[in-house]
């Protein structure tokens, strides 16, 4: 009776599709391990994915099961995570994160067309003239069991600096481009919000506008989204540092 416990306990662990990506090591040291995770690979343990799963890799690699995460990124998003090897300095690195003194850079791809005007908050053009850069703001709202977030007519408690590049590609007949967002604030899917609030959502986007389901071991198309570059002083020795993301767009 115990093992049957067992097994109906970790029955979704040892079903879990194999996720055919690898992470690189961009940087190490004897506090940190700066990841480049690719898409689809969890940042941790989530409801069907665990050895499947950027920590349990890095415990199973490296040996040491004190491995933790100084912060996430969705499952679907690629690009940059700092995992602290040591407990004793897990508090500095992640109060980094809490406290907002990192500096975050994102990359995605998304339509190359007109802006829409948001149903809610605002977007300001730097240059009246130029559609972009633009500061997008709204007030985000995330429900626990809702997939989607959404906006409302309330105080601004998200802000996103968005920025058109010029390097275009066609997909499906239809030209995309890539666009560099600057997170001031972090709420939940705050991005992919921001963009589809625009008429602009980012390629391979399951959320948004649309809740798109897909099968588990479906890697056809992934979220264009990565997190690009990372920027903060290291808490234990005060150095400056830089990590950026190999991960391409729309291979």
């Amino acid at each position: 009776m115990h093992q049957q416990r067992q097994q109906k306990r970790h029955r979704y662990v040892l079903e879990e599709p194999h996720i055919p990506f690898e992470y690189g090591v961009l940087y190490e040291n004897d506090a940190i391990i700066v990841v480049d995770k690719p898409h689809f690979l969890a940042t941790t343990p989530r409801g069907m994915w665990y050895r499947e799963t950027a920590l349990i890799r890095l415990r199973e690699q490296y040996g040491e099961p004190d491995i933790v995460p100084a912060h996430r990124l969705d499952r679907l998003t690629a690009g940059i995570v700092v995992f602290v090897r040591k407990p004793e300095l897990r508090g500095a690195y992640q109060m980094l994160f809490q406290n907002r003194k990192t500096i975050k850079t994102y990359e995605c791809l998304a339509p190359l067309a007109p802006e829409q005007h948001p149903q809610y908050g605002t977007i300001v053009r730097i240059d009246r003239h130029q559609p972009f850069p633009a500061i997008r703001a709204s007030h985000i709202c995330k429900d626990r069991g809702r997939l989607q977030a959404y906006e409302i007519p309330e105080t601004i408690n998200a802000q996103t600096l968005i920025e058109r590049g010029s390097t275009v590609r066609c997909v499906d007949g239809k030209a995309y481009v890539n666009y560099v967002l600057h997170p001031k604030t972090g709420k939940t899917h705050q991005l992919r919000v921001h963009m589809n609030s625009l008429g602009l959502p980012i390629l391979g986007d399951d959320f948004y506008p649309n809740i798109v389901q897909h099968s588990y071991d479906d890697f056809s198309q992934p979220l264009e989204l990565v997190a690009r570059e990372l920027r903060f002083d290291d808490p234990v020795t005060g150095e400056p540092r830089t990590f950026v993301s190999k991960c391409h767009l729309a291979d």
